[in-house]
């Protein structure tokens, strides 16, 4: 039997690794002096455990909202006697200068930097202590490692005009004492890998790069290049240049036609705007012939004109070919072989018949969009954002028949850019069309815990309405509680700050009422008390005082009472809550301003009901206003019996205290219970209902008693109702919590009435048929 997508287990190495860094304490740490983290002085770990401990702890800061940073927590990498690094991938602004000082004496061969902006010129001197082993460097997006707290340069060409001149000189103390040390990238031998994306413009790329003849792959993207002749002292090395959105020039192209050994050359634009270049059937056929061992080409964003393509009445016969003689772009016709990789994003060539590519990023369809999505999501969010855009558009107006690949993508891409608004507007609407109905069946429950997780990231990070209203929707998509029982409380906590007062998005308040209504249904008492405690009744009554005032009674109003209806049952202290925040008067006046709302009885007697059972609470209802209009009630004909049967059970209760306790002169204990009895006749036993027991606890204890027949008799026709219209739920309920001897018991006792008993019997032998069919 094939396995759902994304049903791959996490290895036990990933498991460890969390769970050690979620508890450092208790398994390879200490706390030692000023409560600072030590290594245990007998663990000894190797560079592939130190590189992953590293790596996801870096991830967990920027995925999960539940782990908590550890201060110091580099610093238990110092000694490379006890912990071994070599690969790095660090991120974000979490990192900053201290971190990698603490790990200065390892011998890292790869370390991979972005976008850490608190990163300043301390962290370029502590980068040389790694000059003789680094292979791979990556600083895409960390400007201000280049500069003092001052932002003065730290390396500028000789030939600047007088005023760059003057901004030097400002500061040349600093640079000087800089390149004394330093001498920027001087001494990096053995590095073969850099990536400088970002690189500010104050910044001369020519000077930092001199020192580094020994390149083999080199990502200037978004840098300025005064003067790209410079870039031909790697024509005999250099097989990766990544050009991403610099201003080329035929000047550029000419030189870097001349690097020889490029296998991989990307020259691609995030859009058309602003761009004076075009490209031509000359530029791209100097392109092919001149880099003979090329595998991966991207031209991405930019302007094509009509002569690089052939005619689409020319083109060969036949499905699409990944055959250089059949390219249906003319340049490419001369390719020894097929691409491996061809990036036509943002160009009109994506979507020619013959491209010689086995991937090509596009928007033609499904494939090239995915494609898009996965080759620019984590230093493009820019064009990934566009691409998800059309997945979106994909799994809306037609199918996703990739639906792994997709979720993953675009999970991963909400991961990568947690912090970047369009990509998580975008990429949340996507998930709520790859999560529905359609594609369900196809998905995993780890897949789908992924997919909750991320769209919780986005709720907490953004107040903003179209992601709040994106989440919501995506969470609707899920089965609650169930599915999101492993993020309860968090999810809890973020819809009841979404219905803080302040927010006026009605389309958001209803969302979130109804998913919190739906996550306080058919959960255990436990977690509908910790949810009480986060202010969930105060929320909803609040919720029902704006609406109140408003008078308006719509689906967040009725929600709202449905919600606390749910979470009140059989849990004393949200009862009390809802005595304590004003509940009852909010109830007489929805009453009296909603008289004809059926719906809206129904949620406010059903809360009452649950109130009603906690004896203590009782003296409260007590009153002589509460009572009459409970009395009232009975005589409703509202949503069919419910709202009779609900008002007649929360009155059931405060009978079943004896006339003792009845401490009202107005109405009479007598004259309700009359009014009962006729009600509970009223009804028909084979009225289908709008409710939904977890058990019958409340309703058994008032069987067995003399001290109110009435409290006795709606208990015995509630328990007859439901065991006779809904044998198969009910029956196994009643048998299972005693309720056959409490039955009998009521048969027995003299004071019953025998239109109960007869109910009894009635209820007894019908689940007893149930129970043992013949």
């Amino acid at each position: 039997m094939a396995g759902k997508a994304g049903d791959n287990p996490d290895s036990l190495m990933a498991l460890c690794t969390v769970f050690c860094l979620k508890n450092l304490r208790r398994t390879m740490c200490y706390t030692g002096v000023r409560n600072r983290l030590y290594l245990r002085p007998d663990v000894f770990l190797p560079s592939e455990i130190c590189d992953k401990l590293v790596n996801v702890y870096m991830e967990l800061v920027h995925t999960d909202s539940n782990f908590v940073p550890q201060d110091g927590f580099f610093q238990l990498f110092f000694d490379p006697r006890s912990t071994r690094l070599t690969r790095l991938q660090l991120k974000g602004d979490f990192v900053r200068d201290k971190d990698l000082e603490a790990i200065g004496k390892q011998d890292l061969i790869e370390l991979n930097l972005t976008s850490c902006n608190h990163l300043s010129a301390r962290s370029l001197q502590t980068l040389s202590s790694f000059k003789h082993t680094l292979v791979s460097l990556n600083l895409f997006g960390c400007a201000n490692i280049f500069f003092h707290k001052t932002r003065a340069p730290l390396a500028r060409g000789e030939d600047d005009d007088e005023e760059e001149k003057s901004f030097v000189n400002r500061f040349r103390i600093v640079l000087v004492r800089l390149r004394d040390v330093l001498l920027c990238l001087q001494g990096f031998n053995r590095l073969r890998l850099l990536n400088l994306g970002n690189l500010p413009a104050e910044v001369d790329v020519e000077v930092l790069l001199k020192p580094l003849p020994a390149l083999t792959s080199l990502d200037l993207s978004g840098v300025y290049l005064a003067r790209p002749a410079f870039l031909a002292q790697w024509r005999d090395r250099l097989a990766s240049l990544v050009l991403y959105n610099v201003d080329l020039s035929e000047d550029l192209i000419s030189t870097v036609v001349q690097i020889s050994r490029l296998r991989h050359l990307d020259i691609s634009r995030e859009n058309q705007r602003n761009s004076k270049f075009k490209m031509t059937k000359k530029i791209l056929t100097s392109i092919v012939r001149g880099l003979g061992s090329l595998v991966s080409l991207d031209i991405s964003g930019h302007i094509m004109l009509d002569n690089c393509t052939m005619p689409q009445i020319e083109e060969a016969m036949g499905p699409p070919s990944i055959e250089p003689c059949k390219s249906s772009i003319y340049p490419f016709q001369e390719l020894k072989r097929p691409l491996q990789f061809l990036g036509l994003y943002n160009t009109t060539l994506c979507n020619v018949t013959h491209i010689p590519a086995y991937k090509v990023t596009g928007s033609k369809n499904e494939d090239q969009v995915l494609n898009a999505i996965e080759a620019y999501t984590e230093y493009r969010p820019e064009l990934a954002h566009r691409a998800i855009n059309q997945l979106f558009d994909i799994a809306r107006i037609q199918h996703c028949n990739q639906l792994l690949r997709a979720l993953q993508l675009v999970i991963a891409a909400l991961k990568c850019h947690k912090y970047d608004k369009s990509i998580q507007v975008t990429g949340s609407a996507a998930l709520f069309y790859l999560t529905n109905t359609e594609y369900r069946n196809d998905q995993s429950v780890r897949l789908r815990r992924q997919v909750i997780e991320v769209v919780l990231n986005g709720m907490e990070q953004y107040q903003e309405v179209t992601v709040q209203r994106n989440c919501c929707l995506t969470l609707c998509n899920f089965s609650i509680p169930e599915e999101l029982e492993f993020q309860y409380h968090r999810v809890n906590l973020l819809l009841l700050k979404i219905l803080e007062p302040a927010r006026q998005d009605e389309s958001i308040q209803r969302i979130a009422v109804h998913l919190c209504n739906a996550l306080v249904c058919q959960v255990d008492n436990d977690h509908k008390e910790a949810v009480g405690k986060m202010g969930f009744v105060k929320t909803m009554l609040n919720l029902i005082k704006k609406k109140l005032q408003d008078r308006l009674c719509d689906q967040v109003m009725e929600f709202s009472w449905s919600a606390l209806w749910n979470i009140t049952d059989e849990t004393p202290d949200n009862c009390e809550m809802f005595l304590n925040c004003s509940g009852m008067d909010l109830f007489l006046e929805c009453l009296q301003e909603f008289p004809d709302k059926q719906e809206l009885h129904r949620n406010m007697l059903g809360l009452l009901g649950n109130v009603a059972e906690v004896k203590a609470l009782r003296p409260q209802l007590l009153t002589s206003q509460f009572i009459s209009v409970f009395s009232n009630l009975l005589d409703s004909k509202a949503d069919g019996i419910e709202v009779s049967y609900n008002a007649c059970g929360v009155l059931s209760h405060i009978m079943f205290d004896g006339p003792e306790a009845w401490t009202i002169e107005d109405p009479e204990r007598v004259w309700v219970m009359d009014k009962m009895w006729d009600a509970i006749q009223s009804w028909d036993i084979s009225s289908r209902r709008n409710i939904n027991y977890r058990s019958f606890e409340p309703i058994l204890r008032l069987l067995p008693q003399s001290i109110s027949p009435v409290s006795q008799h709606w208990a015995t026709w509630a328990l007859y109702n439901l065991v006779s219209v809904y044998p198969s739920k009910y029956c196994p309920l009643l048998v299972k919590e005693g309720g056959i001897a409490l039955l009998e018991k009521v048969i027995e006792l003299e004071s019953s009435h025998e239109e109960t008993k007869d109910m009894a019997r009635y209820t007894h032998a019908h689940t007893h048929t149930h129970s043992h069919p013949t």
